[in-house]
């Protein structure tokens, strides 16, 4: 069984997710109960769609985008992102609510 898509670690929460770039809109939607996706306009070019990433999650989740770092993935679609000072808690409140 696959490890929860957002997880504490330590003093940090770990958040995995799927980017999909090139999207119509910025948007975040869970496609399963265990994959959540970031929908950006932003093309998968010279680290456009990682700093859309990293913007976009740091909006949502109201803190400063110098607290996102990607743990891996970083060419990637699929992304392990590490966020600085966290609680998964709150973290968890401020994404949409995962399907049932």
């Amino acid at each position: 069984m696959a490890p929860p898509p957002i997880r504490q670690d330590g003093p940090d929460v770990l958040l995995e997710l799927y980017v999909q770039p090139r999207a119509p809109r910025t948007e975040m939607i869970w496609r399963s109960p265990d994959r959540l996706v970031l929908r950006l306009p932003a093309p998968p070019v010279d680290g456009a769609a990682n700093l859309a990433c990293q913007e976009a999650l740091a909006e949502i989740l109201d803190i400063p985008k110098s607290r996102i770092l990607i743990a891996r993935g970083g060419t990637a679609r699929f992304k392990l992102l590490r966020i600085r000072g966290a609680e998964a808690a709150a973290i968890r409140a401020r994404l949409p609510r995962p399907p049932a």
